[in-house]
């Protein structure tokens, strides 16, 4: 109950955000101050980093914008994993989910701890994100991929979107920024609501989803 509340509060909360009568002479006024002071407060903290920091500046590390067009990439995978588990829970898709490993068979990788070992489940996702985490690094920091992580010799970082990205709709780079965005924000409201309720992060994503993912 506390759940569904709370995703009822923030539905309601986004409506009224996007229906509340503005005046349209102060509107864009606003829109334009606040886009810049966040342009301003990004370049700040990004000339300091790269002053005190250079070597790793050099590579794009830190507050750049292609690290944050990554890490929105990588919230985006998280909630396609995060639907993913639960479909192959409820769906039985996972073999024996609750059985748990042999030590005779996996040896210490097995182990949680004093004779606790880890179920098929666990080993099954496990394993799933380690193959994934081993492509994202591949992706990023592969010489062959036209947009890695790092930046290349003499390539220059974008440049920052501000406070809210330009809304193009299509495989736009504006698009992919603010959809990033809002996974990562998404995120952070999952494991709040997660650990304020004292839910499973799967079952506040079912409740979110109206009970159509764990069936």
């Amino acid at each position: 109950m506390a759940v569904r509340t709370l995703l009822l509060c923030a539905a309601v909360g986004s409506a009224a955000a996007l229906t509340a009568p503005v005046t349209r002479a102060v509107r864009p006024a606003v829109r334009r101050t606040t886009d810049v002071q966040a342009v301003v407060n990004f370049e700040s903290a990004a000339s300091q980093w790269n002053a005190e920091f250079p070597y790793l500046a050099k590579f794009g590390f830190g507050p750049s914008a292609k690290a944050e067009r990554w890490n929105g990439r990588h919230a985006m995978f998280g909630w396609v994993v995060i639907v993913a588990t639960g479909y192959a829970q409820s769906h039985g898709l996972i073999p024996s989910p609750d059985v748990p490993l042999s030590y005779s068979s996996w040896g210490g990788l097995a182990q949680m701890g004093f004779n606790e070992y880890i179920t098929n489940e666990r080993a099954v996702i496990m394993i799933a994100h380690t193959h994934f985490l081993a492509f994202s690094l591949a992706a990023a920091f592969g010489p062959k991929v036209l947009d890695s992580l790092t930046l290349a010799n003499g390539e220059s970082d974008e440049e920052p979107a501000g406070f809210m990205p330009a809304i193009q709709p299509g495989l736009t780079a504006s698009a992919e920024l603010l959809n990033g965005r809002m996974a990562m924000l998404g995120l952070v409201l999952l494991v709040l609501t997660s650990a304020f309720t004292g839910k499973e992060i799967l079952d506040v994503v079912n409740i979110g989803l109206g009970g159509l993912l764990l069936k």
